[in-house]
């Protein structure tokens, strides 16, 4: 059997290969019937991983010139909503990027989607830009619900916290993952023999050397904006547009990109053809493989599409928002992550 889905903001390829992955353990055909990044060098990247290269500007696509899917994926970018908040739904929704996705399910009305956004989206204006994304969103007839989910709860060693918003055409039972899954050592992540390249001046690594010492086990040194330095023994959250010097391995060397991929859940596989700062940003704005999968099983348990692995942990909990947003503002239920923010 073929899951037909589209990969829309696609980047590098994070939810193509979560939801390839989930369709292999269930012995099911992931074919992606459409694809679209503005990124020429995203482009670039995904076409020499998957040998398809994506449409480029969403805006200019036609909704019924795409292919039919079963599931709609889209990691859509976090700009402003300057215009949201006059609880006007689709029409509010109108010259932002998530109105590209909001057009295509009015037109082509898949079985399901996924969702992917930073944390902030929940708290944007007061709210008031979630409660107009979800309300166009059941005003469209689908069943949605959301989670804020932590890849340090999903086995990867990043402290990185993100909203899924999943959505369905017919009601259904949908457990979410509960992680739960203990995040490997850095030890497997950080390559062995790193170019020189990759190390700071001695100034600043006298700095950070005169604020902490490194320890036997690695960790990654993170310096926030008032300049206060911290040491974990996982990284915080990559980040496209942040310092060179943010995340500094044992406070003496960036991160390599195999490295950055790595702490996405990328597979060894996957192919780098952009250069090092490319790479930086394009991890930067990807989401965690590792959690991208995990939702993405649960999604299928609740399509009974394929048999489950039994690889994930999920919650009791069934929750839908469709009667909650009759319900004043800030009825909405999530469960809230078990780690700050860093």
């Amino acid at each position: 059997m073929a899951v037909n889905f589209i990969d829309l903001f696609c980047g590098i390829g994070g939810f193509r290969f979560a939801i390839e992955r989930v369709c292999k353990s269930r012995n099911l055909l992931a074919k992606c019937v459409f694809s679209s990044d503005i990124d020429n060098a995203c482009q670039k990247q995904y076409e020499a991983n998957f040998a398809d290269l994506p449409a480029g500007d969403i805006t200019k696509i036609v909704a019924d010139k795409i292919p039919d899917h079963n599931i709609l994926l889209a990691g859509f970018p976090c700009q402003p909503f300057s215009i949201i908040g006059q609880q006007k739904g689709f029409e509010d929704t109108r010259g932002t990027l998530f109105f590209e996705i909001a057009r295509i399910l009015k037109e082509k009305k898949p079985d399901a989607f996924v969702l992917e956004n930073v944390k902030l989206l929940k708290g944007h204006d007061q709210g008031k830009t979630l409660d107009v994304i979800l309300k166009t969103l059941v005003d469209l007839g689908y069943h949605v619900d959301y989670r804020i989910l932590n890849a340090l709860d999903f086995g990867l060693p990043q402290k990185r916290e993100r909203i899924w918003i999943v959505g369905f055409k017919e009601k259904k039972l949908m457990n979410w993952p509960t992680g739960k899954i203990a995040s490997k050592p850095l030890s497997e992540v950080l390559e062995k023999n790193v170019p020189e390249k990759f190390y700071v001046s001695d100034r600043i690594k006298n700095k950070r050397w005169s604020v902490m010492q490194p320890t036997s086990e690695p960790t990654i040194w993170h310096e926030n904006k008032a300049g206060h330095i911290s040491a974990y023994p996982f990284s915080c959250a990559l980040r496209a547009g942040a310092s060179y010097n943010y995340l500094l391995v044992n406070g003496e060397r960036r991160l390599t990109p195999r490295e950055m991929l790595r702490l996405q859940g990328f597979p060894e596989s996957f192919k780098i053809v952009c250069n090092d700062s490319q790479i930086r940003k394009q991890a930067g704005n990807s989401l965690p493989v590792d959690v991208a999968a995990a939702v993405l099983e649960t999604v299928f348990d609740a399509l009974k599409l394929g048999c489950h692995s039994g690889k994930y942990k999920y919650s009791s909990k069934e929750s839908c928002i469709q009667m909650q947003l009759l319900e004043k503002k800030g009825s909405y239920k999530h469960e809230k992550s078990t780690v700050e923010n860093c």
